[in-house]
């Protein structure tokens, strides 16, 4: 047999082999220009997504280093309607917008103006500026202690333009965490795991309520629901009686010590009426934020019953030798002797001490007045070692007089004083001598001695009555999505 008819297979083999591999190359020439547009779009994707965070984090700033919020004359709560989500103005969300597709709608144009200079951008990201603005949807609003807390929900748009545009878009929200306190519960609470986080020396405890009809002017009291709480152990000593419960996670009565720290230890008759409750973990307190500005820690202003207002002082005023009434501010220190009398008037005030003697008197023309210490520099931020004349119109509210102070120092109350306040130090020492406090004391450590009364108003734990503290801004539910 020949081979002739077999001349040519080689020529149509190597044609075939050739297709084969233009096939070949053709789909790896595609799928390189796949790669390469899919690497392309992740780089756009990518900085236009750092151009949005950039959006995001612009108006953070913004509002929390700029931004006046709500309540002064020129911006009125009132033109709010703050019993929606979102909040409205005019019937229509209030929105702050750079982005010129979001239209701005807010009531003082000098913010709108300001947020979108401030809001609106170019980062440089690998050799190229991609674009940023950004919006912010005022989402609720409340007056919370005198201050204003505002939710913000906040979209950055970020977008690199050429052939194929990058849009990417993060949304984020600014929020404050608001708890209730253990003041609406308990007539006191000390936050310490310490033996004798809570200690009554020869005092008392019960209840009233400052709703109910007065008896000669004064609250019925009962003697019942005085209960008091701790994350450690009361030590009752010396005919001490609490007419209430004490709720504690601790277990047990007896010696208590630093490795077995138990419920309650009682001694010298004391009494606790309600018994132990147990509580089934540790109670969490939130420490109440420190004011923005702060108070100067070395101003002084020394109130006496002869002087004038101090000098370059501002927001106070005098009627009389001994009387000076100072309105809501940021001070220094206060120092009252002799027979000085300070008023004080609804709002709140920002100071790094507050000291009266017993011949000096705090008094309240009107209220609800909110003093948050800062002490700086003091181991005794607060010492009222007077009394306190109340509000006329709710004599015996403790929400009349509210004291906030987040340091370590102590918080004192002293001298035969009589005080109707409300007291929120979660990390502090207070203590209270021979005094009679009308309200509640939330603090590390609580001691009540030397025939000292504590009466707990009931109402406290009443729904318009509850009481909360107010956290530091958290940005929360962060999400992104490519346009």
């Amino acid at each position: 047999m020949t081979t002739r008819s077999q001349e040519g297979i080689a020529l149509v083999l190597c044609l075939l082999f050739v297709l084969a591999m233009s096939a070949v190359g053709a789909s790896m020439a595609a799928l390189s220009q796949s790669e390469a547009f899919a690497s392309q779009n992740y780089t756009l994707m990518t900085q236009a997504r750092y151009a949005a965070e950039s959006g995001v984090h612009a108006a953070v700033n913004y509002l929390l280093n700029t931004y006046t919020p709500p309540g002064a004359a020129s911006d009125p709560l009132a033109a709010y309607n703050m019993a929606v989500s979102p909040v409205t103005f005019n019937g229509q969300p209030v929105v702050l917008s750079s982005d010129p597709a979001v239209a701005s709608n807010y009531p003082v144009a000098a913010t709108q103006t300001a947020f979108a200079a401030a809001t609106s951008g170019t980062l440089p990201a690998g050799g190229v500026s991609p674009r940023y603005v950004a919006t912010a949807r005022l989402q609720q609003m409340r007056v919370v202690n005198g201050q204003t807390v505002l939710t913000w929900a906040i979209t950055g748009d970020g977008l690199l333009s050429g052939v194929r545009n990058g849009i990417v878009e993060v949304t984020a929200t600014l929020e404050k965490q608001v708890t209730a306190t253990p003041n609406a519960v308990f007539a006191a609470f000390a936050t310490s795991g310490t033996c004798g986080a809570l200690t009554w020396s020869s005092a008392t405890t019960d209840s009233y309520d400052s709703t109910a009809a007065l008896v000669n002017n004064k609250p019925v009291i009962s003697a019942s629901g005085g209960n008091v709480g701790t994350n450690g152990n009361l030590n009752v000593n010396n005919a001490a009686r609490v007419n209430g419960t004490v709720s504690t996670p601790r277990v047990g009565v007896g010696q208590c010590s630093a490795g077995n720290v138990d419920a309650v230890t009682s001694s010298g008759g004391a009494t606790v009426t309600g018994g132990v409750l147990k509580l089934p973990q540790v109670v969490t307190a939130q420490t109440p934020p420190l004011p923005n500005p702060l108070p100067d820690a070395a101003q002084n202003i020394n109130v006496t019953d002869v002087s004038n207002c101090p000098a370059g002082v501002t927001g106070c005023s005098k009627a009389g030798n001994g009387d000076k009434t100072f309105l809501p501010g940021t001070y220094g220190n206060f120092n009252l002797t002799d027979t000085a009398r300070l008023h004080l008037k609804a709002g709140v005030y920002n100071v790094n001490s507050l000291v009266i003697d017993n011949a000096s008197r705090l008094i309240l023309d009107t209220s609800p007045v909110i003093i948050n210490v800062v002490g700086t520099n003091k181991t005794t931020p607060f010492w009222l070692n007077s009394s306190v004349s109340t509000d006329p119109t709710r004599p015996w509210d403790p929400n009349q007089l509210q004291i906030n102070y987040a340091g370590t120092g102590t918080i004192r109350f002293d001298n035969q004083a009589t005080s109707v306040a409300k007291v929120n130090a979660p990390n502090a020492s207070v203590v209270v001598n021979s005094s009679d406090y009308d309200g509640t004391i939330l603090g590390s450590t609580v001691t009540f001695g030397n025939a000292a009364k504590l009466h707990f108003d009931r109402n406290l734990g009443a729904a318009a009555s509850m009481t909360y503290t107010v956290g530091a801004d958290m940005l929360t539910a962060f999400s992104w999505r490519k346009s």
